[in-house]
């Protein structure tokens, strides 16, 4: 096939019809065809998608889900994509992002997030209303729908602290979870192995707080990120999950003497050996070898079997 991005599209519309695309425009979405994913993920790398559909509304992502269950289609949902490492070339996959689904509400102590609020708005929303709770996950990147995805973490901080219930779709129905019921974990939650359960939003418990004095710790903790983590450069944050409390991945890395080490246009950060940069023009294949260099190393030295917490899309 010849992947121009004419030949690509025509090939699509084709494969699907263009009754598929109508329908998606009848339930509130936007539809690209052949859609690059170097925009949508936050490495800034990737090839195309064969269909790239944006629900405009909560009520428009469910009717899409629906949809494309009641076809037998598979799909991927995509929040922010800043874990995401897309495949090079062409991938045949159609992905539905979240990324208008964002609605933000309080009851006083509680706050409701829609899927794709970014964790950053939701922390701002919090301070603008004097809610306490979300200080150490200030400049969290990503999307509320991701850091319930994978309990995303940081000083110590997880997601999964603050969560009351999640809102999820099982293609037939919308209801609420428990907390216990996500089985959150470290970096993992129900979410992870049950692909039939689509987040919708979830509920979080704050306290009341002195807007200055939660204005201050989200500062200083934006400071601290940027002072030790490598944002100025294209990422997808921390890439090897801890293998135990005491085994500090970005360390050993640093003591394997590999800060700066280079395939392609991956690089592993001087500024912090755990994570793996975007230096200009890299390839998912450039940090697949390099992920899988640092993993055989790490073995090989430490005797220890590192897993990633960012996700590989073939």
């Amino acid at each position: 096939m010849d992947y121009t991005l004419e030949n690509c599209r025509e090939s699509v519309l084709k494969k699907y019809g263009r009754r598929f695309v109508e329908f998606l425009w009848e339930y509130g979405c936007d539809v690209f065809l052949c859609e690059s994913m170097s925009g949508h993920v936050s490495f800034r790398l990737g090839g195309c998608v064969e269909v790239f559909i944006v629900p405009n509304s909560l009520e428009s992502l469910v009717s899409t889900i629906k949809f494309l269950r009641n076809e037998n289609l598979p799909f991927r949902v995509l929040g922010n994509g800043t874990n995401i490492v897309p495949g090079d070339g062409f991938i045949e996959t159609l992905v539905v992002s979240t990324e208008r689904v964002s609605e933000l509400s309080t009851d006083g102590t509680k706050i409701y997030a829609s899927t794709g609020v970014s964790f950053k708005r939701l922390c701002q929303f919090a301070l603008k209303n004097g809610l306490s709770g979300f200080e150490k996950a200030y400049g969290l990147p990503g999307s509320v729908g991701g850091a319930i995805y994978m309990n995303a973490g940081c000083y110590g901080w997880e997601t999964a602290e603050n969560v009351v219930s999640v809102t999820v779709f099982d293609g037939v129905d919308v209801y609420n979870i428990s907390r216990e019921e996500a089985k959150f974990d470290y970096r993992s939650s129900i979410f992870r192995t049950d692909r039939n359960l689509v987040i919708l939003g979830a509920t979080f418990t704050c306290k009341p707080g002195e807007r200055n004095a939660i204005e201050h710790e989200m500062m200083e903790t934006l400071r601290q990120r940027y002072k030790k983590q490598p944002l100025e450069y294209p990422s997808a944050g921390s890439v090897f999950k801890r293998p135990r409390q005491d085994f500090y991945v970005g360390t050993a890395i640093e003591e394997l003497g590999l800060k700066g080490y280079t395939i392609g246009g991956a690089q592993i950060s001087e500024k912090h050996a755990g994570f793996i940069i975007n230096k200009g023009g890299a390839s998912a294949s450039d940090v697949k070898a390099l992920v899988k260099f640092v993993k055989e190393k790490v073995r090989e030295v430490y005797g220890v079997e590192l897993e990633t917490e960012i996700e590989f899309w073939d």
